[in-house]
């Protein structure tokens, strides 16, 4: 069976893990942990990187961070994980959903400024498949409406918009270290901070509402509960099986980017018969190919792919089912607009294998038995 995904794994990971035990040090915040956000900062070019236990608690402190109050709203595509949504619904926000662009399966850009009350307090642009939103746009109109931006890069490391890391380039990046992502530490995220004012605040919600980080740097002498808070603290554990990937970041992003040209040029006859679609990728985007995705003519057609795929050991998926047609997107928020393309567009796209130890034969036999379901059609 080729599975949809296997977590990357480069070797390192069991040593470093016993170095973090050797260190007697496996709560939040030890050497790894420091590592990581470290390479995230130097990667990005953001201002401070806080590694946290998921991208969901990365997206909730953004929340924090903004005094999202109930009565706002946030606006966002409906085509996207649930957390993003959840993090603003917590606090008791409206989750304002817009169309997206068939081409990208973005926020379309061009829909948001419309969706814009006196009640709304941020956008929040999803980058797709580790594709970057038009940012430049985006930013404009929360420039012109005084919104924050927080970007849901949860797909998003290694990739970039006009050179500029996704993650990096809003007020708040998020992103995701899932089992299923690019580098993974089992479960993790990390919150991506800009403007550093922000800091000390963000490090008081993610240590439970005390200024315990100030105290391990040896600027107070007692660390005392100053608010509100949570544990978003990973273990050093964690962080010392995410950072054995990203020293090999770099070779983890190019082997997956062979393997997604090869998708590309072994299912081209394909789309340009018109049979199915594949990715765009906007010119002044660099992308992470995090997924490799095709589009069928419907979902009745996408299901007998995925049955015929998987007759033939080949697992493969479909993704989100958009937010507003579920029932907590009913009870939390709204479209605004028309529904043009969220829905349909979802419903033809399918998810084919894609992770770091993907071989080239196993995607050679991947296209061919996509081609052969074409050829019986």
């Amino acid at each position: 069976m080729i599975n949809f995904n296997v977590p990357p794994f480069t070797g390192k990971e069991i040593e470093y893990i016993r170095e973090a035990v050797d260190n007697q040090k496996i709560c939040g915040d030890g050497p790894f942990t420091k590592r990581c956000s470290e390479w995230i900062e130097q990667k990005t070019g953001t201002g401070r990187a806080l590694l946290t236990t998921s991208c969901t608690h990365a997206t909730e402190l953004a929340a924090l961070l903004l005094d999202i109050k109930p009565g706002d709203e946030v606006i966002l595509p409906s085509y996207t994980f649930v957390s993003t949504a959840d993090a603003f619904v917590l606090r008791g926000a409206t989750a304002v959903f817009v169309d997206i662009r068939p081409d990208t399966m973005n926020i379309d850009e061009k829909l948001i400024e419309d969706a814009i009350t006196n009640k709304t307090r941020a956008i929040v642009p999803v980058h797709y498949a580790g594709v970057g939103c038009e940012m430049d746009t985006i930013l404009d109109i929360a420039k012109c409406h005084n919104l924050a931006v927080v970007e849901d890069a949860a797909q998003g490391i290694m990739s970039t918009y006009k050179g500029r890391a996704l993650g990096a380039i809003g007020d708040f990046g998020c992103y995701s270290f899932h089992e299923t992502k690019n580098y993974s530490m089992g479960e993790g995220g990390a919150l991506l901070i800009r403007d550093e004012s922000y800091v000390e605040k963000a490090e008081i919600f993610r240590e439970k509402g005390t200024d315990r980080s100030k105290y391990y740097r040896g600027q107070v002498d007692k660390y005392r509960w100053q608010d509100y808070g949570s544990s978003y603290l990973p273990s050093d554990m964690n962080a010392a099986y995410l950072y054995a990937q990203l020293e090999m970041a770099d070779e983890i992003n190019e082997t997956r980017k062979a393997r997604w040209e090869q998708y590309k040029t072994l299912l081209a006859p394909l789309a340009e018969a018109g049979r199915i679609s594949l990715p765009y990728i906007p010119e002044e985007c660099e992308h992470n190919a995090h997924m490799f995705y095709i589009k069928t003519r419907d979902m009745e057609e996408r299901t007998a792919l995925i049955d015929h795929l998987k007759k033939h050991e080949i697992l493969a998926v479909f993704h989100y089912i958009p937010l507003h047609s579920a029932p907590a997107g009913i009870k939390y928020g709204r479209f605004h607009g028309e529904d043009k393309y969220t829905t349909s567009e979802s419903e033809r796209l399918l998810r084919l294998p894609m992770y770091y130890k993907l071989t080239e034969d196993e995607v050679t036999y991947i296209c061919d038995q996509v081609a052969a379901f074409y050829e019986n059609r």
